[in-house]
């Protein structure tokens, strides 16, 4: 990995890729008709980058108005959240082998499009069913850009800045998601929660026409034709697994249904890798998992994400229902992540060079298993600042994390392969997103209708939206009054039973992956074209 010993600001770093795009025989045919050069690159890349992150996480902030407008149950905002997450995973890899053989700023400005439109619509629903369907269709659009923003930039950029457009690309995609709910904060303080859907659409057209005048196209120099079974057995298993996690804790685990969509996912797997061994172009090359840079980094972006996105879907709901912070104020007060993440991010490269990518990366997810073992120990007493030294420890991990992961992955493939390193890093990133939302959002909804008391005594009506989720409880409680007796505390203490428990399984997920990258991951990634050709058939001819 280069090595740099300047300590630039990330204003200082945008300003240094300022320099002329120019066709370089090093990328993968690069046609010179962006007009940003590198800084524009990196711009463009980087703000369509955080329209699709921050669309994972703003529509968190607005989960109890959700609950309350919609009369959703913790089910439904579970899949009003991992809608748009569970189409991007299972799309992500088949779309971003599009780009890589159609042009990559074609696709990207076609998902933006897409994205747009859906937005707009999600903003008439009136049901939680037509919300979570247009949610889908926006997670398509999405699977169209993100691939585009990383393999744009590791195609145009020169080696020698590769590693720190690397970085920043990583530093944007963690504080995204920070930025997209202080925005939708700020919308929800004056307007409801359509405002974030119709401001999504604006920044899509923006993010469209950033990239038609500042991105060159990119495309791969031997274009392959698309797995399609592949892609079909990705999208299935990704769609299934998390389908049976949701429904699992709705209906319990033995239930026929849950039973036959585990089966399912694991039978899609299997055919996806029997088939891929076989197939001479396979949409992603189970021979690559020989190649430790490639898992390591897989399994760390997989994890990260997990408990990144899981942490914002109960953890926004613990300011919001606990301390009783607005939306604004509770997108505020996750602003010290984003001011951890993004320095922590551009000094990576820096850190992995002297000590080794295995002792950065089993640090950073050390430090963000510390953080969330650290949150599963509040209560409904605890303030602002206990949770808050769980978000540092956890902000340092995500920075160490993003960027020795997203690295591993690039790095362990040569220039003609940066589509399915990105399409990889994606996929990863957003399957972790999937089904870390779904394994706390269940262990958070089943924990918490198990520790809620009797309410017997209440109206069916009210239990039963009690039952449904916290806010409708924490309603429900301020319109009885005098009559509710203690059914506040109850819910906020149901609350928290849900909030620690799903801390806890993910800071035991993230401690196995430390464990895991510490005996296994490589000290550092050897170079790809030695590594490619060591562990898998030559398939196509050298770049």
């Amino acid at each position: 990995m280069h090595n740099t010993t300047d300590h630039l600001t990330i204003s200082d770093l945008l300003i240094t890729y300022g320099g002329d795009m120019t066709s370089d025989a090093r990328a993968p045919r690069a046609r010179s008709n962006g007009t940003g050069g590198h800084r524009g690159v990196l711009f463009a890349m980087c703000l369509s980058l955080v329209l699709v992150v921050a669309s994972v996480s703003a529509l968190n902030l607005a989960l109890p108005d959700l609950a309350v407008d919609l009369n959703a149950s913790n089910s439904a905002l579970t899949w009003i959240a991992d809608g748009y997450t569970v189409a991007l995973a299972a799309l992500v890899l088949p779309l971003g082998a599009l780009g890589d053989r159609i042009g990559r700023r074609k696709v990207l400005v076609t998902g933006n499009i897409i994205f747009g439109v859906a937005a707009v619509l999600a903003a008439t629903s009136s049901s939680t069913s037509h919300l979570i369907a247009w949610r889908a269709v926006m997670g398509l659009g999405a699977a169209m850009i993100m691939p585009g923003t990383l393999s744009t930039i590791t195609s145009a950029f020169p080696p020698e800045r590769k590693a720190k457009g690397v970085a920043i690309w990583s530093g944007f995609a963690a504080a995204g998601a920070i930025i997209g709910m202080l925005v939708a904060g700020a919308l929800l303080e004056s307007w409801s929660w359509k405002s974030i859907f119709l401001t999504s659409a604006v920044t899509a057209a923006v993010c469209a026409a950033t990239a038609l005048l500042l991105a060159p196209e990119t495309k791969s120099s031997v274009p392959e034709p698309i797995d399609w079974f592949g892609a079909l057995s990705t999208a299935l298993a990704v769609g299934t697994v998390v389908y049976g996690i949701i429904q699992g804790s709705d209906r319990g685990w033995t239930h026929p249904e849950v039973l036959v969509a585990f089966a399912v996912a694991a039978l899609s797997l299997i055919a996806y890798a029997v088939a891929g061994l076989r197939n001479e172009h396979p949409l992603l090359d189970p021979h690559l998992f020989g190649l430790r840079g490639f898992r390591a980094g897989s399994v760390a972006i997989l994890t990260q994400f997990m408990a990144v996105f899981g942490f914002f879907f109960v953890g926004l709901q613990f300011l919001q229902l606990i301390l009783e912070y607005s939306p604004l104020q509770s997108a505020v007060a996750l602003i010290p992540v984003a001011a951890i993440v993004l320095p922590t991010s551009t000094v990576t490269p820096q850190l992995v060079h002297r000590a080794g990518l295995k002792i950065v990366m089993t640090a950073g997810l050390a430090f963000l298993a510390a953080g969330m073992l650290w949150l599963s120990r509040l209560s409904t007493d605890s303030g602002y600042l206990p949770f808050l030294l769980g978000l540092c420890l956890a902000g340092i991990g995500i920075g160490l994390t993003s960027s020795t992961g997203t690295t591993a992955i690039v790095n362990s493939l040569g220039a003609d392969q940066q589509g399915v390193a990105s399409a990889m890093n994606d996929t990863t990133r957003e399957v972790g997103s999937a089904v870390g939302i779904a394994i706390m959002g269940s262990v958070y909804a089943s924990q918490y209708r198990s520790d809620l008391p009797n309410l017997a005594q209440l109206p069916s009506a009210a239990a039963e939206t009690v039952q449904h989720s916290a806010a409708g409880g924490l309603q429900v409680a301020s319109q009885l009054g005098p009559r509710a007796g203690g059914l506040a505390d109850a819910v906020r203490n149901a609350f928290m039973t849900g909030f620690t428990t799903s801390m806890a399984v993910i800071a035991a997920i993230l401690g196995a992956a430390a464990l895991a990258s510490l005996l296994r991951a490589p000290h550092h990634i050897e170079p790809p074209a030695s590594e490619t050709k060591a562990q898998r058939p030559p398939r196509t001819p050298p770049a």
